[in-house]
């Protein structure tokens, strides 16, 4: 590795991220810069730097010993504080966590006062909730034993990350203060609508003559409804690029949202639709096979 190659500026992360955000900023830059997709001159030495980087920051004793090289110090990641609407830099607390493991091991000392330890958890959100946000209301149980709490999912949430609720985590000993809870968010399968980061995609079938002449249909998104001009000529797989229009920014730009056609072909056909389509085989030269062969 040369001196200049920083590989957290490779993957375009900061030294604080997490495993889930290291992977996905491979998998998104990865199909960037492959180089069977890609034919700039550069494609293939950038992917060749991106899986390098990936197989140090992706194994924890690896990361370790690169960080210890290159002298980074890497932080937990910044969760999103709901209490304050932004990042906040709060971890867990080790004081916390460690005396709350040494009362369950040896019991606390008479008029101990100390703060309860924080809990994680995780947190099924859907598309459309981490598109507009929404209320969750979720049970609670912590060694105080079971609440409600009522959770306000912000606007433009991804995949791992960390919401922290201040005062949810388990009872403090003593009259101590309660820890926090921290609810890792975890994107909930869709059946039309794929997340990578803040991007959305979604699957828009279309009909033979739609692609064949072209034409403008509508398609549901998290958003609403959108119109799509799809250009003569289009193939299943092309993707079309609404610069936007996918997840909102917490602080930062919002995704795009790409809708990918699929061409779906009517499965029955009347005597004359099928003597349409054979007129149409007959009067057609075009061979996709040898296109790709040419």
């Amino acid at each position: 590795m040369a001196a200049t190659d920083d590989y957290y500026r490779v993957l375009e992360v900061e030294p604080t991220a997490s495993p889930q955000e290291i992977r996905l900023a491979y998998r998104r830059l990865a199909r960037r810069f492959h180089p069977d997709r890609n034919p700039d001159p550069g494609a293939e030495e950038r992917f060749r730097l991106l899986t390098e980087a990936y197989e140090v920051l992706s194994d924890d004793r690896a990361r370790a010993e690169y960080d210890r090289r290159a002298g980074t110090s890497p932080r937990a990641p910044q969760p999103f504080d709901l209490s304050t609407g932004r990042a906040a830099h709060v971890g867990i607390d080790l004081g916390g966590l460690l005396g709350g493991l040494l009362r369950g091991a040896f019991g606390a000392r008479a008029g101990t006062v100390s703060r309860g330890i924080d809990v994680e958890a995780e947190i099924g959100v859907s598309v459309e909730d981490a598109y507009h946000g929404g209320a969750h209301r979720l049970a609670v149980q912590t060694s105080g034993g079971s609440h409600s709490i009522e959770v306000v999912i912000p606007a433009g949430v991804t995949e791992g990350q960390r919401i922290r609720l201040p005062g949810q985590g388990a009872t403090g000993t003593g009259g101590g203060p309660r820890g926090d809870l921290y609810l890792v968010v975890r994107l909930a399968p869709h059946p039309r609508y794929r997340v990578d980061d803040r991007d959305i995609v979604v699957d828009l079938p279309i009909t033979p003559w739609e692609a064949v002449l072209g034409a403008g249909v509508t398609m549901d998104t998290p958003g609403g409804p959108v119109q799509v001009r799809v250009p003569a000529g289009s193939s299943s797989g092309r993707r079309l690029r609404f610069h936007g229009r996918g997840l909102p920014g917490l602080g930062g730009p919002a995704g795009d949202l790409y809708a990918q056609l699929s061409i779906v072909v009517p499965e029955r056909l009347s005597d004359r639709q099928r003597e349409l389509w054979r007129r149409l085989a007959e009067a057609s030269r075009f061979d996709p096979r040898g296109r790709r062969a040419a």
